[in-house]
């Protein structure tokens, strides 16, 4: 059990960082249910335009 501690606490931590996420920009509206946010539609076209100059392919 000793040694699963240094990895429960690793594993504690939260990698993401949604400050700087890009579906954060401008967030136009949420939903009322579920409340997911709706972006504004200059956020989906920067994020589109990131991810074609960005992509690998």
């Amino acid at each position: 059990m000793t040694e699963n501690r240094s990895k429960e606490k690793f594993l504690a931590n939260s990698i993401e960082r949604h400050e700087t996420a890009a579906w954060r920009g401008h967030i136009e509206s949420t939903k009322p249910e579920s409340n997911v946010p709706i972006p504004s539609e200059e956020s989906v076209i920067e994020a589109r335009e990131w991810v074609n100059t960005n992509s690998l392919s």
